[in-house]
């Protein structure tokens, strides 16, 4: 099963949890310091809240949650096959997990993300946070997605 995977900057995190869990009639399945996630079963629909005060109610990125490592691999073939610039993070540390991921930039320089969680983490994550436009990716020293 795969899902569609939105993040959100909110300026207060508790605020956003109680708004959220009340909007999908579900609780978090993980709350850490400054981050939430939810996995919606209906809509199917992966919710990541990042604590971001100021720049609450913007978009951090948009995701793709996939089932295995070998289904981000197919993508980065397939995507890289199409002549998009992709930016690989293999067994990486982002958002609380061990992912591995793939980023790409849309025309318009939205973030998407094509990720698998290998397994929890009790750390945030140390890797570059990419800001990809049409241009291609730049890095910026923010922990992995979780600002820009």
């Amino acid at each position: 099963m795969s899902r569609v995977q939105l993040a959100l900057d909110v300026d207060d995190l508790q605020a956003s949890i109680e708004f959220y869990s009340k909007l999908f009639n579900t609780t978090p399945a993980k709350v850490k310091p400054g981050y939430a996630n939810f996995a919606i079963a209906e809509p199917p629909l992966k919710l990541v809240l990042l604590e971001n005060p100021g720049r609450g109610g913007g978009l951090n990125h948009l995701g793709v949650e996939v089932e295995s490592s070998q289904s981000v691999h197919s993508e980065i073939a397939r995507l890289s096959g199409e002549g998009l610039f992709t930016e690989e993070q293999i067994n990486t540390t982002c958002c609380f997990a061990t992912q591995d991921k793939v980023w790409v930039g849309g025309p318009d320089g939205e973030r998407w993300e094509v990720y698998t969680v290998l397994e929890d983490s009790e750390t945030f994550g140390e890797a570059p946070n990419l800001l990809i436009g049409s241009n291609g990716p730049e890095s910026s020293a923010a922990p992995c997605c979780g600002s820009n």
